[in-house]
């Protein structure tokens, strides 16, 4: 399968990056913008807030992680500002619309739901909401949607939010399989790991040393106590296991996680027949 490049047009419509962004894909009818909660009212009678279209609300939570809420309008702007009205976490809003006449109303309730799914799925984001309810649409009409969706997904981690890429997705592949690698210890730590675009992804049920060693640097203690608050590590027996996948920025930083103490991520990361990661880095 042939994979092709992108093209993203932005343009900061008052020279200013941290003000309105619109972001256009080449051959694609869609619209992508980007603007700060306290410009919406500035911006609102340009003719990208006056269409149909779906949207994100982004800021964050109760304790402080990345939270989001997904909706459709029929006309965007007027939707925005009943939301500064009503909602108080978000300081960012992206919106997806149409250049043409393409999107009506079953149409932006079908990315609505899918949005959606697919944020549930990445476990990003905290995303608080009932479920979208899904339009009957014909396939012709759901294959059209599925590509604006990618487009989508796109330009949303583009503009610098990876609320719709799920871990997988970032993860290092070889030339046949996906590469998984261990990080354990006598004692009984036991890990699963990929290398990622991003860092290093720990997986699911992997048991986690419980008692720290002085050479546990700070931040890496301060982070297992969170994921400790947060419930992605539990007590289980006598080990710490994962209750989700979870991303380090650096395969030492999860290596150190995993076994309480400083340690060398190309050296402790290994594959099943005991090759450790920095030959394979090479």
């Amino acid at each position: 399968m042939n994979i092709f490049g992108k093209t993203i047009r932005l343009f900061f419509v008052d020279g200013n990056p941290n003000s309105l962004t619109t972001a256009e894909l080449s051959n694609w009818t869609g619209i992508a913008v980007r603007v700060p909660r306290i410009k919406v009212r500035e911006f609102s009678n340009r003719a990208e807030f006056r269409k149909p279209g779906v949207y994100i609300l982004i800021g964050k939570g109760d304790n402080n992680e990345d939270a989001a809420y997904i909706g459709e309008a029929e006309v965007i702007a007027d939707r925005l500002v009943s939301h500064i009205a009503n909602k108080e976490f978000w300081n960012e809003v992206l919106f997806f619309g149409s250049k043409d006449q393409y999107l009506n109303k079953a149409g932006v309730k079908y990315l609505e739901n899918r949005l959606y799914e697919i944020a549930i799925h990445a476990e990003r984001y905290t995303v608080n909401q009932n479920i979208p309810t899904r339009p009957e649409l014909s396939e012709a009409e759901q294959a059209e949607l599925e590509e604006f969706l990618s487009n989508i997904k796109i330009l949303t981690a583009s503009l610098g939010h990876k609320i719709f890429e799920s871990l997988e997705e970032t993860v290092e592949q070889d030339e046949t399989n996906q590469l998984i690698l261990f990080c354990k210890n006598g004692a009984g730590a036991n890990s699963k790991g990929s290398p990622s675009t991003e860092g290093f992804v720990v997986y699911k049920d992997s048991l986690l040393m419980v008692t720290e060693q002085p050479s546990l640097p700070n931040s890496i203690v301060a982070e297992r106590k969170k994921m400790v608050d947060e419930g992605v590590l539990q007590i289980e027996e006598d080990f710490y296991k994962l209750t989700k996948d979870y991303i380090f920025t650096s395969s030492s930083r999860a290596a150190a996680a995993i076994l309480a103490r400083s340690s060398s991520g190309p050296v402790e990361w290994k594959t099943e027949g005991g090759i450790q990661l920095k030959y394979l880095e090479i």
